[in-house]
């Protein structure tokens, strides 16, 4: 398991990324931020192969009420609009319910990134009646519609439990009523990028409604950036390099101007805060003054985005619309 100082290295002979200067127009954040993702705990009941921090159960990392106390701040005083809650596995920081119900208490609607195998685990099955009834937005991961392909990613035993987890969540209104969203998380399970993302929603929609009755609202599609578990993985393979050249040739200049991080700020769980969750995962902080408890009660600034090579992860292509999804 290599860690993100070791990945950066490995990228240095790539050719630098492309949007440093072909699109440096786009090299700060928006004049306005509209999304705050706070990454609440490394602790998670997976070990998928494809997660960029690398959660798993042995994890310890977790958000405290006063960090998680001080986004909200931050989020009411800059006028952030969404709410992104992600991990690891939300669900396994003790303070999850607590951070949500104090959230919509002030107004804030929260997103929460899930496995939704997590709703199989003991002490965790009445997530889905809580999330429903403060109108919690789901983004679920389900790698792939079959279960062959989703188990070589999420490990043996876990396609049933995200199923029960989507028709449960489909039960209580998920994906049919307008205040209860629900949307799905591709991901490539090998060195390759992903294929047209309506053309996925639409075969996904089809099997999955076909199989199971299922529904749901979008489905997003991502590339899998070269850092983390798919790194290492990569490595193991012989397809590190391949897979980066492939990044750097698919290279869209116009997918930087909608890059993730030029609308965000991703705080970890310990407060300190990034452009976004891939930076996390390689310790790359923004470039702001202090942890997020220092900037209670302060206005952010627009600020020039920390890029090295592996952003071409969120550029090539068509991009990457959701990107930093570790659920």
């Amino acid at each position: 398991m290599h860690d993100g100082k070791y990945y950066l290295e490995q990228m240095n002979d790539i050719t630098p990324f492309a949007g440093q200067e072909a699109c440096i127009k786009y090299g700060c954040t928006l004049d306005h931020l509209g999304v705050m993702q706070m990454n609440i705990g490394k602790k998670c009941n997976l070990v998928c192969k494809h997660c960029h921090i690398q959660a798993g159960p042995n994890r310890t990392e977790e958000m405290s009420r006063e960090v998680m106390d001080a986004c909200l701040r931050v989020f009411q005083d800059n006028g952030f609009e969404t709410l992104d809650i992600t991990g690891g596995a939300p669900e396994m920081n003790e303070n999850l319910k607590y951070l949500i119900e104090q959230a919509v208490a002030a107004g804030i609607q929260p997103m929460v990134r899930s496995n939704l195998v997590i709703f199989e685990e003991p002490g965790y099955g009445d997530f889905p009646e809580f999330y429903a009834s403060h109108k919690v937005h789901i983004v679920a991961s389900l790698p792939h519609y079959s279960k062959k392909q989703m188990e070589r990613q999420r490990g043996a035993g876990s396609y049933d439990g995200v199923i029960k987890g989507i028709q449960k969540l489909n039960s209580l209104g998920y994906g049919t009523d307008p205040e209860l969203q629900l949307d799905l998380v591709y991901n490539p399970g090998g060195a390759f990028m992903p294929s047209n993302q309506d053309a996925l929603h639409k075969e996904y929609a089809e099997k999955l409604n076909k199989m199971f009755g299922i529904h749901f609202n979008n489905l997003f599609a991502i590339t899998n950036n070269p850092i983390g578990r798919f790194g290492d993985f990569l490595e193991r393979s012989g397809n590190y390099r391949r897979y980066m050249e492939n990044l750097v040739a698919a290279f869209n200049p116009k997918a930087v101007e909608t890059m993730m991080c030029r609308n965000q700020i991703s705080v970890d769980y310990d407060g300190t805060i990034y452009d976004c969750d891939f930076n996390l995962a390689l310790g790359l902080p923004a470039n702001i003054d202090g942890k997020i408890t220092d900037i209670v009660g302060r206005k952010l600034e627009p600020r020039k985005i920390v890029v090295a090579n592996h952003c071409y992860a969120c550029t090539a292509g068509a991009g990457s619309s959701c990107g930093g999804t570790t659920a």
